[in-house]
């Protein structure tokens, strides 16, 4: 019997400590740029810049998601930017 409760004991406490991956997208449309101006990361909506009153350069900087050189996207579970140019 006190083998039995050791090892649940012992399940327990690996079940409790073990760590859930956070699951930012499911899908691209669940992704936006991590940064108001000359992005080239991405992160979930819900953790999104406020760009309100933010101007930007209309400089298309290369190696970010500028002038259409690339886009946000679900990639296992996490919000990437993939970069085309």
């Amino acid at each position: 019997m006190k083998k039995i409760i050791v090892f649940l004991l012992l399940v327990s406490v690996l079940i409790i400590g073990c760590e859930q991956k956070e699951v930012e997208c499911r899908v691209n449309a669940d992704c936006v740029a991590a940064t108001c101006c000359h992005a080239d990361a991405c992160v979930a909506k819900e953790k999104a810049p406020n760009c309100e009153g933010i101007f930007c350069s209309m400089e298309c900087k290369p190696y970010t998601m500028d002038c259409g050189q690339g886009r946000c996207i679900c990639r296992n579970n996490i919000c990437a930017a993939e970069i085309t140019n």
